[in-house]
Formats: C-alpha cells, sequence, structure tokens
C-alpha cells in the first residue's frame, strides 16, 4: 500500500465513523426513528458534496457554507423535516435548493422519483456530478428560479424547500398533489425560526410548526420589505 493509498483508507475510515456518530448520537437520539431515513443518511458520503476544506467536518449539526450565500442545511433539521415529511416509495418530490444535491440524494433513497431545482448553475452542476458518482437514478436536477419550484414534473406528493424562507409563496403551493405535504423552515414572529410542515387538502393548504431552529434564507425567499413614501 502506498502512502497516498493509505492515506485515502485512513480518511475514508474516519468519514464513516464520523457518518455513524452523526446517526446514532445526534439524529437517532433526537426524535428521528424512521427506518428508510437513517438507513440513506447512513449510506451518503456527505463529505463529497461540500468544499474539500470542510471535508473534515462534514458531519458535524450545523449548516456549512457550500457557495457564496449557500448553505448545505444542518443535518438535524433536515432529517426531522423529512421524517415529517412521510416519504413513501411511491412518492413524487420536489426539491427546492438543490445545492449540491445531498438533500436530492437523502430523498431519492426514500422516493420513486425525485426533481430538484437549483438556481446556481455551478451548484446544479456540483449536483449532477455528485448524483452521477453515487449512481443515483431517479433525481434530476433542473436549473432554474428556486422561488418557482419546477411545476412542469408536478404535481408533487412532498415538496422540501431546503433552507429557510420568509413565507411560503402560493406558486410553490399550488405545485402540491391533494393531500401533498411541503417541510421547510420559516421565520417565525417572536422567535427565530421553526421547522415547518404543510399540507394541502381539499385545495386549501394550511401548515404548523414542528420545532424551533433556524437556517440561512435560501435565495428567493427573503422577507419582502415594505418601505413607506
Amino acid at each position: 500500500m502506498t502512502l497516498a493509498t493509505a492515506e485515502t483508507a485512513q480518511a475514508s475510515d474516519l468519514h464513516a465513523t464520523a457518518r455513524f456518530n452523526m446517526v446514532e448520537s445526534q439524529i437517532r437520539t433526537n426524535k428521528v426513528v424512521d427506518p428508510a431515513l437513517l438507513a440513506a443518511l447512513s449510506r451518503l458520503p456527505r463529505q463529497i458534496f461540500v468544499p474539500a476544506e470542510l471535508a473534515g467536518v462534514a458531519y458535524v449539526d450545523k449548516s456549512l457554507r457550500i457557495a457564496p450565500g449557500r448553505y448545505l442545511l444542518e443535518p438535524l433539521a433536515m432529517a426531522r423535516l423529512l421524517q415529517e415529511a412521510t416519504i413513501s416509495p411511491s412518492d413524487k418530490v420536489l426539491v427546492i435548493g438543490a445545492g449540491t444535491g445531498y438533500s436530492a440524494a437523502v430523498v431519492a433513497g426514500l422516493a420513486a422519483s425525485v426533481a430538484a431545482v437549483e438556481s446556481d448553475a455551478g451548484l446544479a452542476d456540483a449536483a449532477r456530478s455528485n448524483l452521477a458518482a453515487l449512481a443515483v437514478a431517479n433525481a434530476v436536477v433542473h436549473t432554474g428560479p428556486l422561488e418557482q419550484g419546477h411545476a412542469a414534473s408536478g404535481p408533487y406528493d412532498v415538496i422540501l424547500i431546503d433552507g429557510m424562507i420568509a413565507e411560503l409563496p402560493k406558486e410553490i403551493a399550488g405545485q402540491l398533489a391533494d393531500q401533498g405535504r411541503l417541510v421547510t423552515i420559516q421565520a417565525q414572529e417572536g422567535r427565530t425560526g421553526a421547522g415547518m410542515l404543510y399540507r394541502k387538502l381539499g385545495g386549501s393548504v394550511s401548515g404548523r410548526v414542528l420545532f424551533d431552529t433556524v437556517a440561512p434564507y435560501l435565495p428567493g425567499f427573503e422577507p419582502r420589505h415594505a418601505f413607506a413614501l
């Protein structure tokens, strides 16, 4: 074994240990018990979805910067949102804010198909490369404005908005199928933010708070400031 091969093997072992600890110590112990979701998180090498200089901290429970103004959502918050979305193997899912593809890869292990939208062309290319490298065949990355979703492939059984939003746009809510679920982190009056679950029933969409948390705003979903004349 060459020195380079030994170093690669050592790094792989360290990442595998960190991934195990993330699932068993951070996620499973914090109300995430869905077996399929835990298995998906245990399989995926999160370190390939972050810049090389952050590979050593890929499994810490915090949002990681992957590009200017863009972040990989902290693992526990994402896991709790996906558990509440109750994704089934027959579901069609939309991921808004694909980034480098991590959340799309996780969801692809739970659903029938995934449409992932990314506004940054460089991130979209990275997401496609990462998904291809992992042989994820049931997820497609589309480049376009995040706040418009991807109506062409809808309606969706589940929508994940992968970042914080100030409010839920009607255009996105309109892409939910009847009995569809949407999960995201949303700014709240009187608190920083909260994980949210929205459901569509009979054409009406209603939401409820799941847990307190915070994340960086997703571009296109920031607060709209009113200006007085």
